[in-house]
């Protein structure tokens, strides 16, 4: 009997693609800001702003202008603190500290999305361009931490940020995964690009019901080029069905 393929329908697009394409994962990357928790909780816009001030302080400029350095430096260098550190020579440590100083109790426990990904067969990771500690407060506000293998951070990255090809070379030196066995989800499509050339599967995960967020609009061209395989609204939900699919 033939089975029929599994269509995703999340978010707004219809990716025509079978999920059983996971069958063989053996690890799962996860992105942590806009990604393990949504883009409506404001965490990261904390962030945001403090990065911007921190631009601001730095470089005894307004708040505007520092908004447009921040932006400038994002777009061009993959992180602010990348752009600030080739062109201002700044040391990274107090920057980290200062822009992930924020309250993550904003966070709501996700136990719904602990469950899903502990259903997910093999390693799980997260890979992100903030900071370690930032990371471990978060999916501790999550409840979602013990499912993880390792964290990777921008230092862990010897300060390469996505979507760097270096700091990718570094996170599967340094995990030995393999790439044509691995699975990445990501918020921002254009840290998919090299993901997809290695041979991972790669998931696009934009905001719940829309994909209109408040980021530059060149941040989300793209996110229906061939290096985006899935795009899902509902990571728990995606996760679920991936899982289910592997099972079936």
């Amino acid at each position: 009997m033939t089975v029929a393929p599994f269509i995703p329908s999340e978010g707004r697009h219809l990716h025509l693609h079978d999920l059983r394409v996971f069958h063989g994962t053996e690890a799962w990357i996860f992105d942590l800001d806009n990604t393990l928790y949504p883009a409506k909780s404001n965490l990261f816009a904390q962030i945001d702003v403090r990065i911007r001030d921190y631009v601001a302080k730095l470089l005894d400029i307004p708040m505007e202008e520092a908004n447009t350095v921040q932006k400038d430096y994002y777009q061009r260098y993959g992180t602010t603190l990348r752009g600030l550190m080739e062109e201002r020579d700044i040391q990274p440590d107090d920057f980290l500290d200062y822009v992930h100083d924020i309250d993550h109790s904003v966070l709501e426990p996700d136990p719904d999305l602990g469950r899903a990904i502990g259903l997910l067969p093999g390693k799980k990771f997260i890979f992100t361009n903030g900071s370690r500690g930032h990371a471990e407060r978060t999916v501790e506000r999550l409840g979602i931490a013990g499912h993880f293998e390792d964290v990777l951070d921008i230092v862990a990255t010897d300060l390469e940020p996505k979507p760097r090809r270096t700091a990718y070379d570094i996170f599967l030196q340094k995990t030995g995964v393999s790439p044509a066995r691995a699975a990445m989800f990501e918020d921002l499509s254009r840290n998919l690009a090299v993901p997809h050339a290695l041979g991972m599967h790669t998931i696009l995960v934009v905001p719940t019901g829309t994909r209109e967020v408040f980021r530059e609009a060149w941040e989300l061209e793209g996110d229906d080029a061939p290096h985006v395989e899935f795009v899902t609204d509902n990571l728990t939900g995606f996760v679920e069905k991936v899982a289910g699919a592997l099972k079936s």
